[in-house]
């Protein structure tokens, strides 16, 4: 995400930063490249100008220009000010006085406020292990209440639904709290109905649910690609139903991704997760010091460690090290790194989290990350037998033309891949015995 506006940002302070001694003038010109990428970006002009201002205040009225490392001062304050009208703090849920907590999510038709409300559930039964329900209140689409009820088979999490003939929202509400309440379930997501623009029928069915739920959390499922339009319905929604805070999704995007740093300034209200893929766990909780950072191309490694937290398996973590300091590390470990890699999401996603990624990504073509190399790759050692992935020395040349059949690659393919994994064993080899240190290193810069 933001990956235009981060080059841009990274480019003038990688300038700035390369100066011993800067100017006034220097500032004002890094300012100037900062202002127009954000407008580019399609970041609220109010927004901006209010940013830059600030920005400049600090910068000028500090002893900067006397530092050992100027820019980087400069960039520092930058980061400051931009995490401020990103939101400053995190805003986390907050939970009723006693079970159910209501969440109702309200949004325009498109926005994927249906596909939102299954990844939050998956999301609050993930990090705070405890029951949720959703609830199928969009009765004007019977599409909707489908696809919510599909979507939670494939979660296993259970989903509130009734036919929409002779009943309304309200009432159908009224019973699944109540079944929530009988069942024990803690947390109770609202799928609500949405428009393909803001008029007075949604508005007023929106508030009788609020007036008759009363629910803990109204939060507003927005599209970052529609820019400026998200901000306005964003505003209107407020005044009109009373947000306590908002999911954007689409964040992946690169497109007019602007309005997230105008969303919080303009319409007061906090930004509490963002969407950054299609699949069921791809909702971040949003922190905003962390966005700054991964748009001036500082990574987030926060974010990183606590994905790696998530989803790797710390029991077959400890089984690897035993492995490797038995020199034992196989094929068959090397597909569940793999899968454990896959799991973490899109490479080029985490290598944006790591420091200093930033400013290669213009040496790096993201289009030469080929994601579909890890899942040939898992083909391939898929298409062994357990004797070859336990030792590929046996793996001959009728045998690597039967692995390329099977996996649907070439024998080429197979030997490259393991040429490369012999050499990783090897080098794993030293290391684990202390000899290797400088190769890894070697390795992680590109060479041999």
């Amino acid at each position: 995400m933001f990956e235009s506006l981060s080059d841009k940002l990274t480019a003038v302070f990688g300038k700035l930063t390369g100066k011993g001694r800067i100017s006034e003038n220097d500032v004002d010109e890094a300012l100037r490249a900062v202002r127009l990428a954000l407008l580019e970006a399609d970041v609220d002009f109010k927004v901006v100008s209010g940013f830059i201002k600030a920005v400049r205040g600090r910068a000028i009225g500090s002893d900067i220009f006397t530092s050992l490392t100027p820019g980087q001062t400069v960039v520092k304050i930058v980061r400051e000010e931009l995490a401020k009208i990103l939101g400053g703090e995190a805003a986390d849920l907050q939970r009723g006085d006693r079970p159910p907590t209501v969440i109702m999510l309200v949004g325009l038709h498109g926005a994927g406020k249906t596909t939102t409300a299954a990844k939050l559930a998956l999301h609050i039964r993930k990090t705070r292990k405890q029951d949720v329900m959703l609830v199928a209140a969009d009765l004007k689409r019977p599409a909707a209440i489908d696809q919510l009820v599909q979507l939670g088979k494939q979660l296993n999490i259970p989903v509130y639904s009734e036919s929409p003939d002779g009943t309304t929202p309200p009432k159908l509400i009224d019973r699944a709290i109540k079944q929530a309440q009988e069942k024990n379930v803690y947390w109770l997501i609202l799928d609500t109905a949405g428009r393909l623009h803001i008029d007075d029928e949604l508005m007023a069915e929106l508030a009788e649910i609020r007036d008759a739920v009363k629910p803990v959390e109204t939060l507003l499922v927005v599209d970052a690609m529609t820019g400026q339009d998200a901000v306005r319905s964003g505003s209107e929604f407020h005044n009109r139903v009373g947000l306590t805070g908002i999911i954007m999704t689409k964040m992946e995007g690169d497109a007019r991704g602007g309005a997230a740093l105008s969303m919080r300034s303009v319409t007061g209200v906090p930004i509490k997760f963002i969407g950054v893929g299609e699949k069921p766990d791809a909702l971040e909780p949003y922190h905003p010091d962390r966005l700054a950072s991964r748009i001036l191309g500082m990574g987030d490694v926060v974010t990183l460690i606590e994905k790696a937290q998530e989803d790797l398996d710390l029991e077959k973590a400890k089984e690897l090290e035993k492995r490797l300091k038995k020199a034992q590390f196989n094929l068959e470990d090397f597909l569940d790194q793999i899968r454990q890699v896959r799991k973490m999401g899109p490479i080029s996603d985490l290598l944006g989290m790591i420091p200093g990624m930033g400013a290669l990504r213009g040496k790096i073509d993201p289009r030469n990350i080929d994601e579909k190399r890890l899942v040939r790759a898992e083909a391939i050692v898929l298409s062994m037998t357990l004797a070859e992935r336990r030792d590929p020395r046996i793996i001959n040349g009728s045998r690597r033309r039967r692995i390329a059949i099977g996996s649907g690659t070439s024998p080429s393919e197979v030997n490259q891949l393991l040429n490369q994994f012999f050499e990783m064993q090897k080098l794993m080899k030293r290391v684990v015995t202390g000899g290797g240190r400088r190769a890894l290193m070697g390795m992680l810069a590109g060479k041999r």
